[in-house]
């Protein structure tokens, strides 16, 4: 909150965990759901609007235009692994001292731990979302992810390619690699003045498990996921600083409603 009362438009330091109700913040917080629409509601590289909708019944946030109708969810892109993947990590995950586990999930519930991802359903087959949850060589990996995505712009194999591949419409709007990465403000995921990938852990070509196998594996990846969500956050700051400098009221849009949108 500013000297004056007023409230910033993002707060890169909100979990959005304190307005999730008990739920998961990609479908319950709707303060995340507002910071979405307010971030991503730009130009596209091409000077196209991409304006986002939280009208629309049934859906996160839509867009539709002359661009093309797109269907858009929230995804957590920061993970601690200390609930999840269970059967290959649990054995792993009691070791962990549970303060170091506990910071990267708040941490990563916080602005620059999320992204957009197409949401609806195509050809009956898992969105991205789904697939880098599923898929055994990504295992919710964002590095892993953003690697799949710059095989899909250069026309490459990758374990999501045929997912990506359902989606082209979608990344079609960034025109290349270089442009979604800035679009999305995810700099921090690349080496410096390159498209190689900043990985958590060594890369082998999804040979190797994403997951971390050993104590000294988990302290690389956390620290790695540490550094990388301060570099949206503060990226989103700068941003937010410069391109949102009214306030905006402090409400909550309204919560999405229903099921999964379908596409045949």
């Amino acid at each position: 909150m500013t000297r004056d009362g007023a409230h910033h438009a993002i707060d890169i330091t909100f979990n959005f965990e304190l307005d999730a109700r008990g739920g998961d913040p990609d479908q319950t917080s709707p303060t995340l759901r507002r910071y979405h629409q307010l971030l991503w509601s730009k130009p596209l590289p091409d000077g196209s609007e991409f304006t986002l909708d939280a009208t629309t019944r049934h859906s996160y946030l839509h867009h539709a235009s002359a661009l093309g109708e797109f269907f858009l969810s929230s995804d957590s892109i920061v993970h601690s692994y200390r609930g999840a993947y269970g059967n290959r990590v649990g054995a792993l995950m009691a070791q962990v001292p549970p303060g170091h586990a506990a910071q990267l999930h708040d941490q990563g519930s916080t602005i620059g731990g999320y992204i957009l991802f197409p949401g609806d359903v195509r050809d009956r087959k898992p969105t991205i979302n789904g697939a880098r949850g599923m898929n055994a060589k990504i295992c919710d990996r964002i590095d892993l992810t953003l690697e799949c995505i710059r095989r899909h712009y250069a026309g490459g194999d990758s374990p999501l390619a045929e997912t990506l591949g359902r989606y082209q419409d979608f990344f079609a709007l960034f025109g290349d690699f270089h442009h979604y990465v800035a679009f999305f403000l995810l700099e921090d995921l690349l080496e410096t003045n390159s498209d190689e990938i900043r990985w958590y852990l060594p890369f082998d070509d999804f040979k190797r498990s994403p997951l971390p196998l050993t104590l000294r594996e988990y302290e690389s990846y956390r620290q790695a996921a540490l550094r990388f969500v301060r570099g949206p956050n503060r990226r989103i700051d700068e941003w937010a600083t410069a391109n949102l400098s009214s306030p905006v009221p402090d409400r909550a849009l309204p919560t999405p409603m229903g099921s999964t949108r379908t596409q045949a």
